[in-house]
Parts: C-alpha cells; sequence; structure tokens
C-alpha cells in the first residue's frame, strides 16, 4: 500500500526551485504555504506559482486555476509552518542560509511533521546535525525546472528512519515523478555526474577541443542527452555549478577543481540563462 502526499506542505523559498516545488505539490492536491523573506517577494512568488500552475493547466492537468490558488498561500512568517506535515527547504545552497532556514522551521513545526532539503550537493549528514530530530529528515532533490523535469532523488541520511524513506518515494511517485534514492554522498548521483561532465566539457572549451555548441551537440546526439552538459550550465546557473564544484572539490579531491574559465564567467556576472550570457548568449530571454 502506497503512502498518499502530505496534506499540507511548507516550501521555504520561493524562487525558481522553491516555485517549482510548491507547483509540484499543487498540481497533486495539497495545500501549501510558501515561505518568502518579504511582503514584494512574496507577492511576486504567488503571481509565477500561479502562472506556471496556468500553464500546465493548459496542458491538460486535471485542477482549476481556482482550486489551485485556494490551496495556495505566500506569506514572510514562519508561523504558518506550524500545521505543515512536510516542510521542504529550497533557499540558496549556502551553509549559513541552510541553517536558518531548516532551524527556524524545526521551531515552528510539529515534534511529527517531517523536515526535508532541496540541497543538490550539501551532505544531509552534515544539515541533519543542525536540527534535533534528525530521523524525520532528509533530501528532496526537486530538477530544475521542477513542473518538467520527472526525477526527483531522495536521498537518505544515516538516521533517517526507513519507513520515511519509504513514504517519501511514495510521495514522489504521487507527484507524477519517479524516485532515485541514494544514501548521502557528496553531490548524490546526479549533481555528482552532472558536474563531473559539466566541467570536463568546461575545460575543452578552454583548451580550443570545440566550440559549446559543438561540444553539446557530440552529447546530445552522440549519446542522446536532451540538453548538453554547458547548455545546462547556462540553466542552472553558472554560479549554482561553481558553488557545487567548490563543495565536491573540498570534499572529493581535484578531479571536481572548478576551471578558471568557470570562477572568471561567474567573476564578470556571465551566470547562464538568468544574467543573458553564459556559455551561450540569452540575451533574448532573460529577465
Amino acid at each position: 500500500m502506497t503512502t498518499p502526499l502530505p496534506t499540507r506542505v511548507g516550501v521555504i523559498g520561493g524562487g525558481r526551485m522553491g516555485g517549482g516545488i510548491a507547483h509540484a505539490f499543487l498540481l497533486g492536491g495539497s495545500d501549501v504555504v510558501v515561505i518568502e523573506r518579504d511582503d514584494q517577494s512574496a507577492e511576486a512568488a504567488g503571481e509565477r506559482i500561479i502562472s506556471s500552475v496556468e500553464k500546465s493547466i493548459a496542458r491538460g492537468a486535471s485542477v482549476t486555476i481556482e482550486d489551485a490558488t485556494d490551496r495556495l498561500r505566500v506569506v514572510t512568517d514562519l508561523a504558518a509552518l506550524a500545521d505543515r506535515d512536510l516542510v521542504v527547504e529550497a533557499v540558496f545552497e549556502d551553509p549559513e542560509v541552510k541553517r536558518r532556514a531548516l532551524q527556524g522551521a524545526e521551531a515552528e513545526i510539529r515534534t511529527d511533521a517531517v523536515l526535508a532539503s532541496n540541497t543538490s550537493s550539501m551532505s544531509i549528514n552534515g544539515l541533519a546535525t543542525l536540527v534535533t530530530r534528525p530521523a524525520q529528515f532528509l533530501g528532496l532533490h526537486f530538477f530544475n525546472p521542477v513542473p518538467a523535469s520527472t526525477l526527483i532523488e531522495v536521498v537518505i541520511g544515516t538516521e533517517t528512519n526507513s519507513r520515511l524513506a519509504s513514504d517519501a518515494a511514495d510521495w514522489v511517485r504521487a507527484l507524477g515523478k519517479t524516485p532515485v534514492v541514494v544514501n548521502d554522498s557528496p553531490g548524490f548521483a546526479s549533481s555528482r555526474l552532472g558536474v563531473a561532465i559539466a566541467l570536463e566539457a568546461m575545460r575543452m572549451v578552454e583548451e580550443g577541443v570545440a566550440s559549446p555548441q559543438d561540444i553539446d551537440f557530440a552529447m546530445e546526439l552522440g549519446y542522446k542527452h536532451p540538453s548538453g552538459p554547458l547548455k545546462t550550465t547556462d540553466i542552472v546557473g553558472l554560479d549554482v555549478r561553481l558553488g557545487i564544484a567548490e563543495y565536491l572539490h573540498e570534499h572529493l579531491g581535484e578531479r571536481f577543481a572548478p576551471p578558471q574559465i568557470l570562477r572568471d564567467k561567474v567573476a564578470r556576472g556571465e551566470l547562464g540563462r538568468k544574467s543573458g550570457k553564459g556559455f551561450y548568449d540569452w540575451s533574448e530571454t532573460a529577465g
């Protein structure tokens, strides 16, 4: 017997990832509260989430926009998490920002509620040291863009309750996605492999082996990747990829050392699609 989706879900952070996570749970039928840092950000996040849900409805999602709107609140007070069954932290990949979000949430939620991190690379065991109930804590690594992605990594910490691990995989299936269950390790499965390929592609650009387009074509046409490693890096964000690479470099060694071309582009503000330029020109779609 499978475990149904949590009825009441909280998401800390209403940006691209947090908004996408809220979107997924709204389509699944959950009541969703999103926490943002201020009123202006909260209003903008709510508008983005509802707009995204509208696009899913146009593609055939079986909810109404009125129903989804009724089940969404975007607020600034962590106290709104008090009645949540599941809270997913989706803030920036920075240890201090994660600490504040997780500890702030745990101070408000019920003792039987589940707390999860959407981190793409940080150790779940390491983050578990920040909370007082590590058995109720795990990783739920959603992929960008969440509405279109069919994969979620369920990352199990050493102290994660085994029943919770099973329940979380059921939740992923209830969202219409596929769970990949991994034990905690730097970069898990997806980020570790994805970043390894992307860093080598960047070194190839540095060395003049081929253009970014031709390197991406080699992976898209030769290996059936839907998007090449450099285009994917632009979509994810070069700053995000740099942060993950630095973390993996620290924990796994030199093979994850960020190439100079990546550091230079981030220093120049060439962050990919969101800034208008990365390895590609995105000026017509930025913003």
